[in-house]
């Protein structure tokens, strides 16, 4: 972009006589082209995925880069910081969770996956977005009164949080971005960061839309009232995608479902047997009618059976997957860094636009004090 560009953002001919400037200015567009389409998603390297992270996003991450979309993974290492791990697991776990992206059908080809911290334009545009926000919008955010709820002192990346990731969505300028239901009063910040910056420095941003995932809904298979997560005390509660056959069916047989044998699909009624055939149904790509139709006569017992078998199969290529890229750290390390690199191509464009909009580009000042120095002899 040449420094007259940056100068005057809407200057549509230029040319000099006398050494005046001689400019005419394009006239805003009341119709303005719409955003080309882009999905944006990214994922903590918080080490292994349980199968509610993998069918609530991953799956669906795979789905829409088969379906030829326009997508840009992350693997978001500085959302991990909020609470310091120790730098080594850090590292490993963020090897493993590449490994784990690419054994779940992630293709580098087809799909930008790259690390973060290795684009610094992610941290830059936070910073610019944070003075666009209030202490009080951030502290009335879900993910804040969870996570600071046992906190004596709250660190100020828990605040903080959430800019960051809008500015990891707005750094692409991502229209859609896949997000579990819990997740949608997050996003909206950043719908909210985009249209406050729009209004003040002109159109920059699209207003991104959710794509909301199925998977989210798993719930515990210890506690079906709460959703599945690793951090559950009961290591029974999720099943992990690197869980062996065995423990996958020890896991399943344990789930706590009622007193009622028959098997059917009544999330309010009957929270855990619901789940295991909201499971069921998102390995085989089956509605949940079709299920409850195909096991009638079977109690709750025998469906879970049922459940483990289809579930061992689904989750038995992205395990053996797993532990091949696993074994080989330089390819994980090469697949990181090329991606990085076409993130960074990315980034740096958009932070130089929203650079020279809000006035700090170095460029621009340069060529204004040139200008007036020109002007004065």
């Amino acid at each position: 972009m040449s420094i007259l560009r940056r100068i005057f953002p809407t200057l549509s001919r230029t040319r000099f006589r006398d050494g005046t400037i001689i400019k005419r200015y394009a006239s805003s567009d009341s119709n303005p082209a719409p955003w080309p389409r882009k999905v944006f998603s990214g994922v903590q390297p918080t080490g292994a995925l349980h199968i509610g992270n993998y069918l609530g996003a991953v799956k669906r991450w795979v789905e829409l880069q088969e379906a030829g979309e326009d997508v840009t993974y992350c693997i978001v290492d500085l959302h991990s910081m909020t609470i310091p791990p120790e730098p080594e697991t850090l590292r490993h776990n963020t090897l493993q969770m590449t490994a784990t992206l690419l054994a779940c059908g992630i293709d580098p080809a087809k799909a930008t996956l790259f690390l973060q911290s290795a684009v610094p334009q992610h941290a830059e545009l936070s910073w610019i977005l944070g003075c666009l926000t209030t202490m009080a919008r951030l502290t009335h955010l879900p993910q804040y009164k969870e996570k600071s709820a046992n906190m004596k002192e709250i660190p100020l990346g828990l605040y903080l949080y959430p800019v960051l990731q809008a500015a990891d969505i707005m750094l692409y300028k991502a229209t859609h971005v896949p997000v579990g239901e819990d997740q949608i009063q997050q996003l909206q910040l950043a719908q909210s960061l985009a249209r406050a910056f729009n209004n003040k420095y002109g159109r920059t941003f699209p207003f991104c839309e959710t794509l909301v995932n199925d998977g989210s809904r798993l719930k515990s298979l210890r506690d079906p009232a709460k959703k599945m997560s690793k951090s559950d005390p009961d290591p029974k509660s999720c099943i992990m995608l690197i869980d062996p056959p065995e423990l996958v069916l020890e896991k399943v047989k344990k789930s706590v479902t009622d007193f009622r044998s028959e098997v059917t699909f009544e999330p309010e009624q009957r929270p855990g047997v619901s789940n295991l055939v909201t499971i069921h149904s998102l390995v085989t790509g089956k509605t949940v009618d079709e299920i409850c139709h195909e096991v009638t006569g079977k109690n709750t017992g025998q469906y879970k059976l049922v459940v483990a078998e289809a579930l061992i199969e689904h989750l038995r290529p992205i395990r053996e997957r797993i532990v091949q890229y696993t074994r080989d750290v330089s390819y994980l390390a090469g697949v990181i860094e090329e991606g990085s690199e076409r993130a960074r191509a990315i980034a740096e464009g958009t932070i130089d636009e929203v650079k020279e909009k809000i006035g700090v580009d170095c460029f621009a000042l340069a060529g204004r004090t040139g200008a007036r120095r020109h002007q004065n002899k």
